[in-house]
Order: C-alpha cells, then structure tokens, then sequence
C-alpha cells in the first residue's frame, strides 16, 4: 500500500504507465492485481548514509531487462532519477511517481 499526496494521479500512474490491470472498486478507487513478488528483511541501521530505521518499508520492482524496460518506461513518459547502477545483488534504478517520492526497479543478479 502507498500513501500519497496525490493518490489519484498515483493510481493513474500505476494503471497507464506501469501497465499494472486493476479492479476499480468505485469512484476511482482502483485495487492493483500485481504479478508475483519477493520479500526481503534488511538490518536497520539510522547511523549509516543509506540506513533505515526499524519499522520502514519498501518497495521495489523487479524485471527481467532493466534496460529495455527503463526504454518502455521512458517512452511512456517516466522519469527516472541517475543511471541504472550495479548494487550487487542486481542492476538498479529508481522512478520518480505522483506524490514525489522515488520507487526502485531492479534486474535481480541472483536467480528466481
């Protein structure tokens, strides 16, 4: 679950741009039927540059080609935030979404 600031346009952005299929439960609600997903458990850690406090959350999305799927992506009009970079456990980038704020998108190093 997100929270925005602009939930509306966030749902739109998710529906048209991300092409996720949703049920809209009425007056523009839409409910997401997402694909498969992982999950993973990260340390906290609030004294490093990156650190998280216990208790946050995250969200990613994984794909097969990060570089074809950032090119999708761009062309339906996705703003994106650097490079695509080698984190070690995958190639990453992140896509700025409605209520500003920043999602990651990685191809996973490791097997699935």
């Amino acid at each position: 679950m997100f929270y925005s600031s602009q939930a509306k346009e966030l749902r739109l952005f998710l529906r048209d741009k991300l092409g996720f299929k949703a049920t809209d439960i009425g007056e523009g609600w839409l409910i997401f039927d997402l694909p498969e997903g992982d999950m993973g458990v990260h340390p906290s850690d609030e004294s490093a540059r990156d650190g998280a406090p216990s208790g946050t959350r995250d969200i990613s999305f994984y794909c097969d080609d990060i570089e074809q799927t950032v090119a999708e992506l761009k062309s339906r009009g996705v703003e994106f935030k650097g490079e695509i970079e080698d984190h070690g456990y995958g190639l990453v980038t992140f896509f700025k979404v409605p209520g500003d704020f920043y999602l990651q998108l990685y191809q996973p190093h490791y097997s699935k």
